[in-house]
């Protein structure tokens, strides 16, 4: 049986800054430029991020969600960054890690970007600075994502970052029937 672990105090708010992409927690002000992204890219976030499409249909709606994001990271249950291109301030999507604590601490990753933003290493880049954060500031002994198997651009982004495909496992039988068999897992370990 695993030891339950405390959610460790919030971590700040500071910006994860990486080659050309800065990774940052929402603000109020952010909520135009995420409704904008997901109502842009609704069709394409649905099989992947249903609750997250389901939940912005309006710009009020984006704001109500990013302020439930702020609650979320001071209650340690999860931790979204939205993703900006440095340089020009164009907003490309974003990432969120969602810690089970449970020792050991396991923090699932997810990210989804803008269709447009696509194809130039931003996804790859973005994940080399939370997989930083995730084992320092979050302390997590392994990070977990799930990918599913008709998304390769995703499953590449993972491997690309050192993330390792984990051996599916069988489930009880009860559960097969529930089991989506389009999922794969990868995960990364901290290193000793």
């Amino acid at each position: 049986m695993y030891d339950a672990a405390l959610p460790l105090p919030s971590p700040s708010g500071a910006p994860l800054l990486a080659a050309r992409l800065t990774l940052r927690p929402y603000l109020p002000s952010d909520a135009s430029a995420f409704y904008q992204l997901i109502q842009d890219n609704r069709f394409r976030l649905r099989p992947a991020f249903p609750a997250r499409e389901a939940s912005v249909q309006t710009p009020a709606d984006a704001g109500q969600v990013l302020a439930q994001f702020r609650q979320d990271w001071a209650a340690g249950r999860l931790y979204v960054l939205g993703i900006w291109h440095t340089a020009t301030g164009h907003y490309l999507g974003d990432i969120s890690l969602k810690p089970n604590w449970t020792a050991p601490v396991t923090l699932e990753i997810g990210y989804y970007l803008a269709a447009a933003a696509e194809g130039h290493g931003y996804a790859r880049e973005a994940l080399a600075a939370v997989v930083e954060f995730g084992f320092g500031p979050l302390r997590a002994a392994r990070l977990l994502i799930r990918c599913r198997a008709t998304n390769p651009r995703s499953c590449a982004v993972a491997e690309a970052v050192g993330f390792q495909p984990l051996a599916p496992r069988p489930r009880p039988w009860p559960l097969r029937a529930l089991a989506s068999s389009d999922i794969l897992y990868y995960y990364l370990k901290r290193e000793q």
